[in-house]
């Protein structure tokens, strides 16, 4: 597809984002060559995203988000209210959601994806109203994302994760959740309880081996081992996605899951705590139409996971 000739881009672009200044470059450039018209509204923080598209929405043909998952949530409910088509320049520490949908992570090549205007459908995940592509989760992921320092995630990007997330898991316990779906409940003690629309989070794991971010459906897993120090088994287990084997690790698949537990848990959407339980999660299937390459599936594409 080619853009018709005075096509307007509207860049939605997060200053503070761990690569926000230095993507904002080539990404306008890119554009700019590819003959569309770009206006650049900065944001600072998350709210201001969906404000922003709500109120420049009707002066733009595609809405471009330059930020990590974080702020590409956030945009998701105006961008669907809109109906424009939303490109991705990943500028954030994990960038899930690019590498599910094949995106490259170098700026001006994420630029280039969105200047050659191939559409896919994609499904959005919703926990009390709020929206995520990747995953959500209550538990350790939560802690890690109310520990994880603003400044130390962006000098230190992945290492800063990992030694956060150290620390989180040497401290974790075990929580009481009651699971509930198509009408059935069951009380489970976990560490973690963690519900995926997308097929990537966390930096590379994979929510389940079959998941797909346009399959219709939601993926849960809650962690149930006895002991943490198990989790280092598991670890390649969670990057292919074959962790249900264990038989500590209960999974379900459906299109709404309700969480509840003994007192008000964070839930973390795609790195960002947004609401508490109790939570309903539902999916709102093929709801959002995104710039991505078409010529190969989702999972066959590789792109170096650095930014040149």
């Amino acid at each position: 597809m080619t853009w018709p000739k005075g096509t307007r881009a509207l860049v939605l672009h997060n200053a503070k984002a761990r690569h926000g200044e230095q993507a904002l470059v080539p990404v306008r450039e890119r554009l700019a060559a590819g003959g569309l018209l770009v206006t650049v509204e900065p944001f600072e923080s998350l709210p201001e995203i969906a404000r922003d598209v709500t109120r420049l929405h009707q002066t733009a043909d595609i809405i471009v988000v330059c930020g990590g998952d974080g702020s590409i949530s956030s945009a998701a409910p105006a961008v669907i209210e809109s109906g424009l088509p939303l490109g991705i320049i990943p500028a954030g520490t994990a960038n899930d959601l690019a590498r599910t949908l094949s995106i490259p992570l170098d700026f001006a090549a994420a630029a280039d994806v969105i200047v050659e205007g191939h559409s896919r459908r994609i499904d959005v995940g919703t926990v009390n109203g709020h929206a995520f592509f990747n995953v959500a989760s209550i538990g350790i992921s939560s802690e890690l994302a109310q520990k994880l320092d603003p400044v130390i995630k962006k000098r230190f990007g992945r290492l800063g994760y990992a030694v956060a997330a150290l620390r989180v898991i040497l401290a974790a316990q075990r929580f009481r959740a009651r699971i509930s779906e198509k009408g059935e409940s069951r009380t489970v003690s976990t560490y973690q309880v963690a519900i995926g629309n997308g097929r990537l989070y966390g930096g590379g794991n994979v929510v389940e081996e079959n998941a797909a971010i346009d399959d219709g459906t939601l993926d849960l897993y809650s962690l149930e081992v006895k002991n943490l120090w198990k989790l280092a088994l598991m670890l390649r287990a969670f990057r292919s996605g074959t962790h249900g084997a264990w038989k500590e690790v209960r999974t379900a698949k459906c299109v709404e899951f309700d969480i509840e537990t003994r007192r008000p848990m964070p839930v973390n959407t795609d790195g960002e705590i947004v609401t508490a339980t109790p939570a309903h999660f539902r999916i709102l299937p093929r709801a959002i139409s995104v710039l991505a390459p078409c010529e190969c599936p989702v999972t066959a594409r590789q792109f170096p996971l650095y930014h040149h």
